[in-house]
């Protein structure tokens, strides 16, 4: 694991590059406190800061290839990396290390661009061809591993992490459009940031720069769910031996590797099938001390019941509150997940034990995990009725007072899906957004960033249109960033083994009526596993993260809030006032308000670190760098 600096100049600029690319290095040392790697000819610099997984003689980055032609950088783990390293000796190429990188650039050499459908894991790479006078780069199908790039007027430059790309114009060039969305969905959507002047790969993307010519990209992988009627029982050895065979290679370490262990059923497949190779197995389990917010209890029954060792711990509102300035730095853009921090001191407690962990990111996405799938069975009453006669219903419905009950289901019942939903959170709708924003733009609607993915899914039915729809949005925007940024902010590997290219075959061949079944959800992957996971988790309800935010702002954090809004130099962006009135009714239980108010105070935060350079991160080791953009 690691994170990189690629710069390709389209002049020869020699001339103080070192200090930049260094400094530049320096934002992410985090990523790979063991090792420092720099290659540099008169067009391109490549950088790359290195955590030790594996043999760290072998995995030396960059790494050049046939004769220094091609050099690489590559920040990720490739699972099938010595069967085709096997099949390229077998056609003759010779090999120095025993490293996954190596394989890449001499698979590169041979097959060019196709190297991408060759690879069986999670990653993001970059190869200089000396010779062609080309750059070449790639993100997994699934964007596990990030890839950020910015455009100058002379140079393209790519990064693992989008701090290193800021300089204190960026500052001047707020992404407006991201700003909006940011308050519909709690995340930035891709490919954009929350400055103009960066972007993101998207996943299943690769791009190709030549020198002198601007950079093109294509896509190289989309998800195709094409379910057929099959036997249970085949199904359920499917998902089964796919899944085992997927731990066994996240498995593959020269470090011990431990498991993220919460309540539910996902991190229960992975830590009961992992204990299967790796009998000392330890998992990390974490719980707020507030009651109702805690899943430590059955986490440890859990562990107790597979035999395995459980480090559990418990944070509260001190830690959240103390924390949150770096978490928020280390993200690069605002998240508003309240999972993120129980999962950056969750990454920070696996540390002092382990330099690798599983987490069972994903199952929700491929499986059909989450609650709200098995809203298109409870609506289906709705079809029958009248087009005509759900205008008028959804007409009545806006008059009822807001929480009034009945008011959400004809509102839900009477809407299509394609506008009703946009992934696992909704922040703030149209209206609301029109009093928060002074800058407002009312023809950026939230539709414009999921009706493409409702055009590519219009065949499917109602639940695989929601997967596939938290696949391209949610699972890249939400889930795995906070899981990358969480992880490599404590020098620690996170890996996801349900998000496999092979688990993906099978979870694209599965029915909706094998997902959501029997008043459940993942209904295929419990019947699965259920002789292995214990049975007080196989049917209990999905609760993730649960954090007492909602409690917080009314008590423990009012304050600090108040403190956060008032101090923060956002008021060319939004009206405050909205934002107390927001508050003050959520301190009185008028409205739980909670994820609301949490957006903002987050893009305050957000806006505190990067743009007013009000936090200064500095890296003792690394000179006196402030990580701000002042």
């Amino acid at each position: 694991m690691c994170g990189f600096i690629a710069c390709i100049y389209d002049v020869n600029r020699f001339e103080d590059r070192h200090h930049d690319v260094k400094k530049m290095s320096a934002a992410i040392k985090h990523r790979g406190p063991d090792q420092e790697g720099h290659y540099q000819d008169a067009h391109v610099d490549l950088l790359f800061r290195r955590l030790s997984i594996i043999d760290l003689e072998s995995g030396t980055q960059p790494l050049s290839y046939d004769n220094e032609r091609y050099w690489i950088v590559f920040n990720g783990e490739i699972y099938n990396y010595m069967e085709l390293r096997e099949k390229l000796v077998f056609s003759g190429y010779q090999f120095e290390t025993h490293s996954d990188t190596e394989v890449i650039v001499a698979l590169f050499s041979k097959i060019g661009k196709d190297v991408v459908h060759e690879l069986r894991g999670m990653f993001s790479f970059v190869i200089w061809d000396q010779v062609e006078k080309t750059l070449f780069g790639a993100r997994d199908q699934f964007g596990i591993k990030p890839l950020y790039y910015k455009e100058n007027e002379d140079c393209l430059l790519f990064a693992s992490e989008k701090k290193s790309l800021l300089d204190e114009e960026d500052g001047r060039h707020l992404n407006l459009q991201s700003i909006q969305h940011y308050l519909t969905y709690q995340y930035v959507p891709e490919p954009t940031t929350m400055i103009q002047t960066i972007k993101r790969m998207e996943p299943g993307h690769y791009f190709i720069k030549k020198l002198g010519s601007k950079m093109e990209t294509f896509q190289y992988h989309k998800v195709s769910f094409q379910p057929f009627s099959n036997n249970e029982e085949i199904l359920f050895k499917k998902v089964r031996e796919t899944i085992f065979d997927s731990v066994e290679k996240h498995l593959t370490s020269d470090v011990p590797v431990g498991s993220f262990l919460s309540g539910g059923i996902d991190s229960t497949i992975i830590a009961a099938v992992a204990k299967e190779f790796s009998p000392n197995l330890r998992t990390f389990s974490i719980g707020f001390e507030n009651e109702g917010y805690s899943e430590l209890e059955v986490a440890k029954e859990t562990a107790r019941k597979l035999g395995i060792i459980n480090h559990s711990i418990y944070i509260n509102v001190e830690d959240f509150k103390r924390e949150l300035p770096k978490i928020v730095w280390h993200l690069d853009d605002p998240l508003a997940d309240p999972a993120t921090i129980p999962l950056y001191f969750l990454a920070k407690e696996a540390r002092n034990y382990v330099k690798v962990v599983l987490s069972g990111e994903g199952a929700d996405e491929l499986f059909g995990g989450y609650n709200i799938y098995r809203e298109p069975h409870s609506l289906m009453p709705f079809q029958y009725i009248p087009e005509n006669l759900k205008m008028l219903l959804l007409k009545g419905a806006e008059s009822l007072p807001y929480g009034m009950r009945g008011k959400s289901l004809i509102e839900r019942g009477c809407t299509p899906i394609e506008e009703r939903y946009i992934g696992n959170a909704k922040m703030f709708n149209e209206q609301e957004k029109m009093k928060l924003l002074r800058n407002y733009q009312p023809n950026l609607h939230y539709k414009n960033i999921t009706s493409p993915y409702y055009d590519q899914a219009r065949a499917y039915d109602p639940v695989t249109k929601m997967q596939y729809i938290d696949i391209h949005t949610w699972l890249r925007g939400d889930i795995l960033l906070k899981a990358d940024k969480m992880s490599m902010a404590n020098s620690l590997e996170l890996r996801v083994p349900f998000l496999d290219r092979e688990v993906l075959k099978v979870a694209e061949s599965i029915p909706s009526h094998f997902k959501i079944n029997e008043g459940t959800t993942k209904w295929v992957l419990r019947k699965a596993f259920e002789d292995l996971v214990p049975s007080h988790v196989v049917n209990r309800k999905k609760l993730g993260f649960p954090v007492p935010i909602r409690v917080w702002l009314k008590n423990e954090l009012y304050d600090w809030a108040i403190q956060i809004i008032g101090e923060s130099e956002t008021d060319h962006l939004f009206y405050k006032p909205f934002i107390y009135e927001l508050l003050d009714e959520h301190a009185l239980g008028k409205h739980d308000h909670s994820r609301k108010i949490w957006t903002v105070l987050m893009f305050m935060l957000w806006h505190q670190v990067f743009i007013e350079g009000k936090y200064q991160f500095i890296d003792h080791n690394e000179s006196t760098r402030e990580y701000s953009m002042q």
